[in-house]
């Protein structure tokens, strides 16, 4: 049996969820319900078999990427329509009572195969990294910066594909 196990945000405490980061604290504590709630995010948490404890949560959102904003190699293989579909990651963070314990990562993964197996077409996954910390963790599976902004990073649905495949 797995030490986690991750569901749709549900009616569990968040208020002693501390990620370090005081934005994403709050909107974790006080906004994210009214997120799922107006259909703007999908959230799923991480949480901790044998104590019920939250260890993490992201976000999932529609989105779309002006195609001007993807490297050329990769237009030059893609339609001519003004933006590409996408899904955002809007939000990742794991309690710090969690660091080191590759949190972070269970979460990315637990994202990868649920976009992996949604039935909506979708080219690529993108987030936007809240600083140089997030953006190295991202990069470290892929990730590929925007050419015209470092801190927004984008992976082809394919590649997480293949990622979810071999995992």
């Amino acid at each position: 049996m797995t030490r986690f196990y991750s569901v749709e945000l549900d009616n569990r405490d968040r208020g002693s969820f501390v990620c370090g980061n005081d934005k994403i604290d709050h909107y974790f504590q006080c906004v994210i319900k009214q997120d799922v709630k107006r259909d703007y995010a999908a959230c799923y948490v991480l949480v901790e078999r044998e104590s019920e404890r939250l260890a993490g949560f992201y976000t999932l959102s529609s989105s779309g990427v002006p195609l001007t904003e993807l490297p050329p190699e990769l237009v030059r293989k893609l339609p001519r329509y003004p933006s590409v579909p996408a899904v955002l990651i809007g939000w990742l963070a794991r309690d710090r009572s969690f660091a080191g314990e590759g949190v972070g990562t269970l979460l990315l993964y637990d994202a990868f195969t649920r976009l992996s197996r949604s039935p909506v077409g979708a080219y690529a996954v993108f987030v936007d990294a809240i600083d140089e910390k997030a953006i190295a963790f991202y990069r470290s599976f892929g990730f590929i910066s925007f050419s015209n902004r470092s801190s927004s990073l984008f992976l082809p649905l394919a590649t997480i594909r293949s990622l979810v495949a071999e995992s």
